[in-house]
């Protein structure tokens, strides 16, 4: 009887101490419902419409249903828009909607979002908190860190205090209020999972990675820290399928708003420039360069007339660090570019013929900043296909050729991997489009229509190759 008491007890007491211990446990886990309480009024449904011509979909047996997910490009998806119908059928008139989320930012209604959610819409209406439905008016949007203000006419209307993504952490708390799915504001939660992302199609953006369950219909939308401030934009998802894989990222709050101010203000934005091509660093380049380690940015090319070579940077020169910030990656350098004022100095840190030496360039203006809103550098410029090209060199063209640019870099999953350009190809034509330059070509991109596929001529191993790549909607 005394064994059975005494193991009663211990049962007891770790049955207790269990308790305890998940007591204490609810304690350490946030509440966020005081957040949620205060935030919301301030939080918005975005839809757009949009009225396009369509070619009709081989899909129409569906019912109109959504097209499979085969179609679905795999990473860096934006969740605001709708999938695009691939070609063929007839060609007829349609209206596209689309849904994402936004915030208000000031009582008299200007209001933050992603710019993919708003391109291309022929109207814009901002849902409140309070089943209002206002007209909104685009005042800006950047499509390079993928930000967008709205203006809706209105007064006194709840607004969201705005934090600073300068001294996050990884492995602190965060929250998202959105409209997944139309599902007006939904909140989800989890932690930073990694800071100062670069993806393949946004050099200019240092995103913040969470796993914050986000999906279609998130864009948009706040994430706050756990005091209720607003510390980034949520704007991206990787995803194989369509819906949340527990990765997201979202835009700084630091970086969405200089660009939000200078929309506000000028209507554009403003990005240094230094007029190079650059390539990055592999482990045998950096062996042949006797890096230690392969990083930093390789100068492949500089444009003759742009800031770098005025100021003496050379083809071949490895850039390391940035006004004392370093360049790990190629991708790294547009992004501390962009943010230097035009006109400003910046001190390069370089690899030259082995030795470390100091180059001071006073950075440029992008030159169709005025156009575009962006700029980048030149290698970046065809950056939407996901390829970096660079000029053909004396004894580099073939009796079959009269002009073209060099394929030196591919990126996975991108448009032109999936169409079958490879490193080393001279790309010679797109559509009835010759390329000239490395500038035409990303002045030829632009203005090519989204949608459909075109012929690509390449020029690979001594013969002409021709493979059909399709433009999706520039993002």
């Amino acid at each position: 009887m005394i064994r059975m008491s005494r193991y009663l007890a211990l049962c007891m007491l770790f049955g207790l101490g269990l308790i305890v211990s998940q007591s204490v446990m609810a304690q350490k886990l946030p509440d966020f419902t005081q957040l949620v309480e205060e935030a919301a009024p301030a939080v918005v449904n975005i839809s757009t419409s949009r009225e396009i011509q369509s070619r009709g979909s081989p899909f129409s047996q569906f019912g109109g249903q959504e097209i499979p997910e085969i179609f679905k490009r795999f990473f860096g998806e934006r969740f605001g828009d709708q999938m695009p119908m691939p070609p063929g059928g007839q060609g007829r008139s349609e209206e596209r909607h689309s849904l994402g989320s936004g915030f208000i930012i000031s009582e008299d209604g200007y209001v933050m979002t992603n710019a993919h959610v708003v391109k291309g819409a022929d109207e814009i209406l901002v849902r409140l908190n309070d089943s209002r439905e206002l007209k909104a008016e685009l005042v800006g949007a950047d499509t390079k860190t993928d930000v967008a203000v709205l203006k809706v006419e209105a007064k006194e209307l709840p607004t969201l205090e705005l934090g600073s993504s300068e001294d996050l952490q990884v492995g602190q708390w965060v929250a998202a209020i959105g409209s997944p799915f139309g599902l007006d504001h939904s909140v989800t939660a989890g932690i930073i999972s990694a800071m100062n992302r670069t993806l393949p199609r946004d050099v200019y953006v240092p995103f913040i990675q969470t796993d914050v369950a986000i999906n279609p219909g998130n864009s948009g939308g706040p994430l706050f820290n756990l005091d209720g401030e607003v510390i980034g934009i949520n704007s991206q998802i990787f995803t194989r399928s369509g819906g949340y894989m527990g990765l997201s990222f979202a835009i700084p709050i630091d970086v969405a708003m200089d660009v939000a101010n200078q929309l506000r203000s000028d209507g554009s934005v403003s990005r240094g420039w230094l007029g190079v091509m650059i390539q990055p660093v592999s482990r045998d380049l950096a062996d042949s360069f006797g890096m230690d380690s392969a990083k930093g940015a390789l100068v492949a090319d500089l444009d003759p007339e742009g800031p770098a070579a005025r100021d003496g940077l050379k083809a071949g020169d490895v850039i390391l660090e940035v006004n004392d910030q370093t360049v790990d990656e190629s991708s790294t350098l547009p992004r501390l570019i962009g943010s230097v004022a035009p006109g400003d100095d910046v001190e390069l840190r370089v690899l030259r013929n082995g030795e470390r030496e100091s180059v001071t360039v006073t950075v440029g203006d992008w030159p169709d900043a005025a156009q575009s809103g962006s700029g980048d550098e030149r290698d970046n410029a065809p950056a939407r296909l996901g390829i970096q090209v660079q000029p053909l060199e004396e004894g580099q063209h073939d009796q079959a050729i009269e002009q073209g640019v060099r394929v030196v870099n591919v990126d996975a999953g991108s448009a032109a991997a999936q169409a079958g350009i490879r490193v080393g190809d001279i790309l010679v034509s797109i559509g009835e489009h010759a390329v000239e330059s490395p500038r035409q070509l990303g002045e030829l991109i632009g203005e090519l229509p989204e949608d459909r596929s075109l012929p690509v001529r390449l020029y690979r191993n001594g013969r002409s190759y021709y493979v059909a790549l399709r433009l999706t909607p520039e993002e």
